[in-house]
C-alpha cells in the first residue's frame, strides 16, 4: 500500500505545474551562515506548499520555489555528520562530473555563465509568476530582501520569457513541451493514455517507497530530508538559426523541412508524436493529452520507420524499448528565456534557449544514466556514432540516421542546436527541513 503524500510539507514544484508564463531564477551565495538562514526565515512564508498551490493555482499569480547545493547546506551551518550522508554525486555538484554527464567542449563548465561552475553557488530563488507585471513585483521585493539582509546576496539570475509563443508551452525551435511527465501514486492524478503506470512516490520524493520498496540510506536527520528531493539545473542554449539553416540545407521544401525537424525531435512541432502521425503534422492530435502519448515503440514502431531510433524523444523516453524504465523516470520542469528569433531571421548572436529542471530521487540512477547512456551513448540503439540530436553534445563529427525503405538517410556532421551554458545540482527540501535550517544555530 502506498504511503500517503504529505502535500503540506511538499514544495509545490513536485507536484503542481503552475500557469506561470514568466519570473526569474536567482542564484545565491551566502556570506555567512546568519545571512542565509535570515534571507531564508524571511521567505518561509512565501514558499507554497503542494496543499497550499492546488488549493489557489487559480487565484494566485505568484509562486516560490527554494533549493541549495551541497555547499549552500554547509554555507547554512548543517553539521558536517549530517553533510556526509548525502549522496556523493550531490556532494561532488554538476560541475565535477561533467565528463559523466558528456559536458565536454563547448558544454564543458570552464564555458559556463553567471558562476554556476563555481562552489559559491549557495542556492536558487524560483520565481514563477502568471504575468510580466507579477514577476517585476517579486523581483523588486526579493531585490529589497537581499538589499536589507548582510551576509548573502545574488550571484546571478535568469529572467524568464513572457512573451509569445512561449506562453503556449513552446521552446524557441518551435517545438510543443511540457507533453510526458510521470505520475505518483497517491498525488490525486492519473496517467493519460501511454504515459506509463503511476509510480511509487519514493522514485521522485524522498522518505517513501520507491518502485523497490523501503530506502535505506537517506540524508540526515530525517526532518531534512522526509518530503525533499534532488534536481539537476540544465540551461540550455537554442541556436534557432543553425536548426532553420540546417533544415533549410537538408530538404527542399518547407513540408520535407518540417518532416525533418519531426525526425530530429520524434514529434511534430504541434506536438503530435511521429508514431501516431508519421507523414504530416496532426495539429488535433498534438493538443489532445488522451492521445498525444498514446503510442509504444516496440509493437507500432520497432525499426523507427517512423520515429528515428536516435531522435530526441525516443532517447528521452524509450518507453517499452527501455529496461527498468520505471526506476528512470523524472520530473521535468521549467521555461523559456531570451526573445524569440523572428522567423526567417538569421542567427543574432542573442542567447535564447531553456532552463530547465530535472526532479529525481537519486541523481545517478534516473538523471546521469538518461545523460550517459540516453543522451550521450554512440552506441544507443546500437547506431555507433550518434548522440541526441537535440540536447547531445555535437563537434560536427557525429551522424543522424533516418530509416527508411529502401535505403535509409544517414545525415553526417551534425551541428550543434543547442550548448549547455550552465548547471548545478540542488537538493529541494520540505518544509518542514526549511523551517529546521533556518533554525540551525539558534541553539549555540
Amino acid at each position: 500500500m502506498t504511503e500517503t503524500l504529505e502535500f503540506d510539507d511538499i514544495q509545490h514544484i513536485l507536484l503542481t505545474r503552475t500557469p506561470a508564463i514568466t519570473g526569474r531564477y536567482e542564484f545565491l551565495t551566502f556570506d555567512t551562515p546568519a545571512g542565509g538562514r535570515a534571507w531564508l526565515t524571511a521567505l518561509l512564508d512565501r514558499v507554497q506548499s503542494a496543499s497550499d498551490a492546488r488549493r489557489t493555482l487559480d487565484d494566485a499569480d505568484r509562486w516560490v520555489t527554494l533549493a541549495f547545493t551541497w555547499t549552500g547546506l554547509r554555507a547554512l551551518g548543517v553539521p558536517e555528520e549530517s553533510l556526509a550522508t548525502f549522496p556523493p554525486a550531490f556532494r561532488e555538484g554538476m560541475a565535477a562530473r561533467a565528463a559523466i554527464l558528456g559536458d565536454i567542449g563547448t558544454n564543458a563548465p570552464a564555458h559556463w555563465v553567471g558562476g554556476l561552475a563555481g562552489d559559491d553557488v549557495h542556492a536558487i530563488a524560483i520565481l514563477f509568476s502568471r504575468t510580466a507585471e507579477q514577476s517585476a513585483r517579486s523581483i523588486e521585493e526579493h531585490d529589497k530582501l537581499l538589499a536589507r539582509t548582510d551576509g548573502v546576496r545574488s550571484l546571478s539570475h535568469l529572467d524568464l520569457n513572457a512573451s509569445p509563443p512561449f506562453n503556449y508551452a513552446h521552446d524557441h525551435f518551435g517545438f510543443r513541451d511540457r507533453l510526458s511527465q510521470p505520475v505518483m501514486k497517491g498525488s490525486g492524478e492519473e496517467p493519460t493514455p501511454g504515459s506509463g503506470e503511476a509510480l511509487e512516490p519514493g522514485e521522485f520524493i524522498l522518505g517513501y517507497p520507491d518502485e523497490n520498496g523501503p530506502v535505506a540510506n537517506l540524508p540526515q536527520p530525517q526532518i531534512l530530508s522526509r518530503n525533499g528531493s534532488f534536481m539537476a539545473y540544465r540551461r540550455l542554449h537554442e541556436h534557432v538559426g543553425t536548426f532553420r539553416e540546417y533544415l533549410s540545407d537538408h530538404a527542399e521544401t518547407s513540408e520535407e523541412q518540417e518532416l525533418l525537424a519531426a525526425k530530429l525531435m520524434g514529434r511534430w512541432r504541434s506536438g503530435a508524436p511521429l508514431v501516431l502521425a508519421p507523414e504530416r503534422d496532426d495539429p488535433e492530435l498534438g493538443a489532445d493529452p488522451m492521445r498525444n502519448n498514446d503510442f509504444n515503440y516496440r509493437e507500432m514502431d520497432p525499426h523507427g520507420y517512423a520515429c528515428p531510433l536516435g531522435s530526441h524523444a525516443r532517447r528521452l523516453n524509450p518507453r517499452d524499448t527501455a529496461h527498468y524504465m520505471n526506476r528512470r523516470r523524472m520530473i521535468r520542469r521549467g521555461a523559456t528565456y531570451g526573445p524569440a528569433l523572428p522567423d526567417g531571421a538569421p542567427e543574432d548572436g542573442v542567447e535564447r534557449g531553456i532552463a530547465a529542471f530535472i526532479i529525481c530521487a537519486d541523481l545517478v540512477r534516473q538523471f546521469e544514466f538518461a545523460q550517459n547512456v540516453w543522451i550521450n551513448d554512440k552506441t544507443f540503439h546500437e547506431l555507433g556514432n550518434e548522440h541526441d540530436p537535440i540536447c547531445g553534445a555535437q563537434d560536427g563529427s557525429l551522424d543522424f540516421t533516418v530509416p527508411k525503405r529502401p535505403i535509409r538517410k544517414v545525415h553526417k556532421g551534425l551541428p550543434a542546436f543547442t550548448t549547455l551554458t550552465g548547471g548545478a545540482y540542488f537538493f529541494l527540501p520540505g518544509m518542514s527541513a526549511m523551517r529546521y535550517l533556518a533554525a540551525l544555530g539558534t541553539e549555540e
